[in-house]
């Protein structure tokens, strides 16, 4: 068990910021998380959270995971007082932090986010993985089912995606992972990559254009100039930066910025 204090660390924020579709809540103040095949127990205290893992696992995994060695307030102190409704937004989402998450799991997640909403998005990923993931045990002895591997998708036919409801992203999955499976993207050599080129490089795979391949850049790369531009993003710029957001400002942590703006135009104080 490892406890954390909460500064500019807040998991229910993170649990609706649209980064992460296999956090969830269990009850009270008690969340779950799958990353991959690794399993966490937490609970969200509103002083300190409490991750149900060995100090082991958290220095191996899950500090990283969480970019908990990163100080966040660097990235509020960057915000313009002149800017109003960012240092709002900021202040209303100031638990938020990029997770550094896996570039496979988050390329099919993306694709599946398209066009979707997110408790149908977390019902298909969940699907995938009791469908084609390994069969893992919690400590409780419940079982838990880790994220499909590329191979295995690779492997699966589209009639069999689009049988589970899948749809249109049923032919960009499968043609995404056979692409990667056949050498076409090196997912190795993404994290390594400038922001541009990685990006670059994403847009090949099927299904994925500059908004996923932001999404993945942001989520999963931790290139912190990536800005993904949903609706929310684009309502939030219409409404805020009408001669443009001054990413020339925000160098290196607009993608930090993207979420603080993503998630008070979701669950802000006038919704």
């Amino acid at each position: 068990m490892v406890t954390i204090e909460n500064r500019r660390f807040s998991i229910p924020q993170i649990c609706e910021s649209g980064q992460c579709f296999r956090l969830d809540p269990t009850g009270g103040d008690t969340y779950e998380l799958i990353a991959g095949d690794r399993w966490l127990g937490i609970r969200a205290g509103e002083e300190e959270t409490v991750l149900f893992c060995t100090q082991e696992e958290y220095e191996e995994f899950w500090k990283r995971y969480f970019d908990l060695e990163t100080d966040y307030q660097q990235y509020l102190d960057r915000i313009s007082g002149d800017d109003l409704y960012l240092t709002e937004a900021a202040r209303f989402g100031s638990g938020i932090r990029i997770l550094r998450q896996d570039t496979w799991e988050m390329i099919i997640t993306f694709i599946l986010s398209q066009q979707n909403n997110i408790r149908r998005i977390k019902g298909l990923i969940r699907a995938l993985s009791e469908r084609y993931g390994t069969r893992c045990r919690k400590p409780d002895g419940t079982a838990y089912y880790a994220f499909p591997d590329v191979q295995s998708l690779a492997a699966a036919s589209e009639e069999e995606l689009r049988e589970m409801k899948l749809g249109y992203r049923s032919r960009y999955i499968c043609g995404a992972a056979r692409m990667i499976a056949e050498g076409g993207v090196d997912l190795g050599s993404l994290p390594e990559m400038e922001y541009a080129r990685a990006r670059e490089e994403l847009i090949k795979l099927p299904g994925i254009g500059r908004k996923v391949a932001d999404c993945i850049c942001l989520f999963a790369l931790h290139q912190m100039d990536a800005f993904p531009v949903d609706t929310h993003i684009q309502k939030a710029l219409d409404a805020h930066y009408r001669d443009g957001f001054p990413f020339e400002q925000y160098q290196g942590c607009a993608g930090v910025m993207q979420q603080y703006i993503f998630y008070y135009d979701l669950k802000g104080e006038t919704k």
